[in-house]
Parts: C-alpha cells; sequence; structure tokens
C-alpha cells in the first residue's frame, strides 16, 4: 500500500477500481455490498513526528492525525481545523481525554467521559456531526436548486445513540433516528435520548436485542429504494470517521505517559463489544505509535475472547445475548471486528492482493449469514495474536472490581468506575497478574462511561460502604434533572424491517410539516 491521496474501499470489494473519496465514505457510511469502507493504506509515521506530536493539545494532535486520511479536496485544513476546534469545544475538561495517572502503582485510567453525554462516543460523535452538517452545507451552497437533506438511521447499546442525537439535534437538513433496544439499556441512557425534543430527532424503541436492531439498520442501508428516497447516513461504528477520530485519544494518552517515564512499555486495555473502540488502537499502532498489547476487554458475551483463543480462527456467533450488567457491550457479532480481519486476511492470505483480499471477506461473512460461523485459519488468528490479547470478564467480577478500585485507587481516593471500565479494569488485573511487576509494563485503561449512567450496578456494589452516597458521589446535577423532564419515544413491537421503516415514513411526515 503505497503512501498518497487517501481513498476509501469495501472491505468485502473484489473491484481493483474501486476508490472513492473521504466525503462519500462518510456520508455512505456503509458500502452497498454490505462491507465497511477503509482506507486504501494507513499512513506511517516518523519517529521525528512522534516527538513534535508529544507535545501537542488534544485538537492540535487530532488535526495532524485526520489530516492524513482526508484529502485537501475532501476538507481544506483550515476548515478541518475549525471542524476538529468546534467538535470539543463542548467537553467538560480541557484535556478532552484526561489521563488518570496511578490509579494503582502503574495503573492509569483514560477518562473518555467528558463530553456532553457523559461517554467516549461523543469523543467521536461531536465530530461526525459537524462533519455531516460541513458536507451537505458545501453541497447545498453550491446547488441551491437541488438541496440535500440527510437521514441518519443508527442502533445503539446505550451510549451512541444518545452521543448521535447530541451531536446533530437541531442541524439543519438532517432527521436522526435511533433504534434501541427496549429495557435493555440503563434508565438515564434511555432519558438522554427521549428527553430530547428537537424536531428532527427520534428514538425507536424496538422490542428485541441490540443484535436486532443492528441487523435491521444494515438491511435499511441495503434496501437501495429506502436508500434514495432518504438519502441514508450511519453513525454507528460501521462509519469510518467514527473510528478516525478515537485515533486521537491513544496518542494523547501514551504522549502522557512517555513524557513522564521516556521508553515505557504501554499496554492499552479496552472494553470491547462491537470493537471500535480497540480498532482505533490498532490504527494508531500501525501508523507508528509503539505499543507493547492492545487489551480486548469483553463481558461474557465473548464472540473476540474465543476467537483470538481458537487454533484455527474460528469467528462463531453464540446461540443467544446474554444480558450483563455491561449492556453496551452485549452483542453477538462485532461489526468493526470486519476491518480487522481485512488487513490480516489482506496481509496473510492474500499475497497483499487488495481484491483478493475483499473476495476472501465477502466469502467468510457470507459463510457467517448462512452458518453462523467461519474459520480465518491459524496463521490469521496468529497475526492477531502477535498485537492483540484478550479477557474475558463475568457478572460478579464486575461487581468485585467496582468495590476493588473503590477501596485501593490512590490518586484520586474513592474512585469510581462504571460496569463497562470495570470490564477494563478486571481484564487489567488479570494482566499484571499475568506480566509480573518485573515485566515493567504501563497499563492504560480506557473507561467508557461516566459511572452515574449505571446506578443500579454501582450501587449494589458499594452501597455496603461506609459514607458511599450515589447522589452525593456519582450523580452530576445535568443528569440528575432528566427524569423529571417529558419524553418523546415511538415504540416498535418487534424486531422488523418492515415495522420500523414504516415508522421512519411517519415521522418524516411529521418533521416536515
Amino acid at each position: 500500500m503505497s503512501q498518497s491521496k487517501p481513498t476509501y474501499r469495501s472491505t468485502r470489494s473484489s473491484d481493483t477500481n474501486e476508490n472513492i473519496s473521504f466525503e462519500s465514505a462518510i456520508m455512505k457510511g456503509l458500502a452497498k455490498d454490505g462491507g465497511l469502507f477503509i482506507p486504501s493504506f494507513i499512513p506511517t509515521i516518523s519517529s521525528e513526528d512522534l516527538q513534535k506530536w508529544s507535545k501537542l493539545s488534544f485538537q492540535e494532535l487530532a488535526f495532524e492525525i485526520m489530516k492524513l486520511y482526508i484529502s485537501e479536496e475532501d476538507i481544506p485544513s483550515d476548515k478541518l481545523s475549525e471542524i476538529i476546534s468546534r467538535s470539543y469545544s463542548t467537553f467538560r475538561s480541557e484535556k478532552v481525554t484526561p489521563l488518570v495517572k496511578d490509579l494503582e502503582s502503574n495503573i492509569h485510567v483514560l477518562e473518555l467521559f467528558h463530553g456532553p453525554t457523559y461517554a467516549f462516543k461523543d469523543v467521536a460523535l461531536q465530530f461526525v456531526g459537524n462533519l455531516f452538517e460541513y458536507f451537505l452545507n458545501k453541497h447545498n451552497s453550491a446547488n441551491p436548486s437541488d438541496v440535500k437533506k440527510l437521514t441518519i438511521v443508527g442502533a445503539t447499546s446505550g451510549d451512541t445513540g444518545s452521543a448521535a442525537i447530541y451531536g446533530l439535534r437541531g442541524k439543519e437538513n438532517i432527521r436522526v433516528f435511533i433504534l434501541y433496544p427496549n429495557g435493555r439499556i440503563s434508565s438515564i441512557q434511555e432519558e438522554q435520548m427521549t428527553t430530547i425534543q428537537d424536531k428532527n430527532v427520534q428514538t425507536l424503541s424496538v422490542t428485541g436485542t441490540f443484535d436486532n436492531c443492528q441487523d435491521i439498520v444494515k438491511e435499511i442501508f441495503g434496501d437501495e429504494e429506502f436508500n434514495r428516497k432518504y438519502n441514508l447516513g450511519a453513525v454507528n461504528s460501521i462509519n469510518w470517521a467514527r473510528i478516525l477520530a478515537q485515533i486521537t485519544y491513544y496518542f494523547y494518552s501514551y504522549f502522557q505517559i512517555t513524557n513522564q517515564t521516556p521508553g515505557a512499555k504501554v499496554k492499552f486495555v479496552v472494553p470491547s463489544g462491537n470493537f471500535g473502540d480497540i480498532l482505533a488502537g490498532y490504527f494508531a499502532a500501525k501508523m507508528g505509535m509503539p505499543v507493547e498489547k492492545l487489551v480486548i476487554a469483553t463481558n461474557e458475551n465473548d464472540i473476540l475472547d474465543r476467537f483470538l483463543k481458537s487454533e484455527n480462527g474460528e469467528y462463531a456467533r453464540s446461540n443467544d445475548v446474554k444480558a450483563t450488567l455491561s449492556p453496551a457491550m452485549d452483542i453477538l457479532i462485532s461489526s468493526n471486528f470486519e476491518r480487522l480481519l481485512w488487513f490480516l486476511a489482506y496481509e496473510q492470505l492474500a499475497g497483499k492482493d487488495s481484491d483478493k483480499a475483499g473476495e476472501i471477506l465477502n466469502n467468510w461473512f457470507k459463510d457467517l449469514k448462512t452458518t453462523g460461523k467461519f474459520e480465518a485459519g491459524s496463521s490469521v488468528v496468529k497475526a492477531a495474536s502477535e498485537l492483540f490479547d484478550s479477557e474475558s470478564v463475568q457478572d460478579l467480577e464486575i461487581l468485585q472490581t467496582i468495590a476493588k478500585v473503590y477501596q485501593n485507587s490512590q490518586n484520586p481516593t474513592k474512585y469510581i468506575v462504571d460496569p463497562h471500565t470495570a470490564v477494563g479494569m478486571k481484564a487489567t488485573y488479570n494482566q499484571v497478574a499475568k506480566d509480573g511487576k518485573a515485566a515493567g509494563f504501563q497499563y492504560i485503561c480506557l473507561s467508557t462511561a461516566h459511572p452515574a449512567k449505571f446506578a443500579d450496578a454501582v450501587n449494589k456494589s458499594l452501597e455496603s460502604f461506609e459514607g458511599y452516597s450515589f447522589d452525593k458521589d456519582v450523580l452530576p446535577e445535568e443528569l440528575r434533572k432528566l427524569a423529571s423532564l417529558p419524553k418523546k419515544l415511538k415504540f416498535v413491537s418487534r424486531a422488523d424491517i418492515k415495522l420500523v421503516k414504516e415508522a421512519i415514513d411517519e415521522e418524516i411526515v411529521v418533521m416536515e410539516q
């Protein structure tokens, strides 16, 4: 892959000539063949660049990274800088993603929840919302007689929905529909979505699981007539811009450790369901950020852990999604894993032939759809294991870990994590135990959500501690107010694409009035 002008292709395409612009990849979201868009090459940076980048602010670093993936024709540098600045002006921390150093000895927590919805999804979706607005305005300014509108359809297991809504609410010519599984997200997550009264936003509460919702979204994107009718756009992590935005905090946190401890050996531990958050770490590593391991931390829905621990690279969905204390990770199929599989197939099986890699991926995912599994082969899983490790965490361990962090944390004292971050912390403790202190690693655990969003699990873990109070120690005033606000939502009685499309049709009529 030669380093040249950045273009994008589908993971499932075997078309030599398929190269589309960044703008097209972002506005389409999902390729026509059902594949995900990936960059035609991963840009690499020099040790000199690393040294320069280590002194930059989050926003400055984001600009340096993003301009490697976005051509001047798509977004001129001055406009890209403005979009980045606007996207992160909504965060409560000046550092955007601050690092809590030495939570315990050589364990650090990267706090990704300082955006408007208190979840890591804000880092990407504030940016994505501004991208959509920029590209629409660019088209509509050049074509005043042909005003284009965009209809966002997304699925959420909790945090993506509210982050997307907050990134897109009130934006001209953009309509937003978010599907979520009824009864399978926390009350605060639901309130964050359903209390938004902007006319261009509608939540759809679907009877079923997150995987049902995600499958419906993918089917809708595959419906060419519906797509043409409403000009669909994607906010789920199938949209490449989500991954791109998340690369920044890997470099940023790495620099915060290595500036203090030059030459430090760093492991990232990432709570992972759909694989998007940790995939950004893969791109950072491939670009040239030194990293010892990326550790996938899964809950009991452990398809990724099973893959990495299989001999033949078996990727197999289980029969049912287990409802756990970390619901945002309750998935059967990790959508973004497809992007990693493409690069592994490209390097290990396709002789670095892009078209052959697309053909391989297409066959694998046909098998997954028809039989529920495929085998990537021993060479693929072995290559994956060179950079990735994995841990699977049970519900009881989540509760125990929330309590352990609360008891043991040194700086700050009484540190409280949400159940998803607890999955990451338990995986971190497991890694420390396996590696031994003599290994000399620094561990960065990604904290994905504010603990207030998961009151039941946090309270169950901590209510026996003297002096603990959820209202005093955890709940921000901004989230406290949500319960008293009016709600706007639409129920969908079963996970059926026809019913969802009918609901979208009905609501667009209302939005257009």
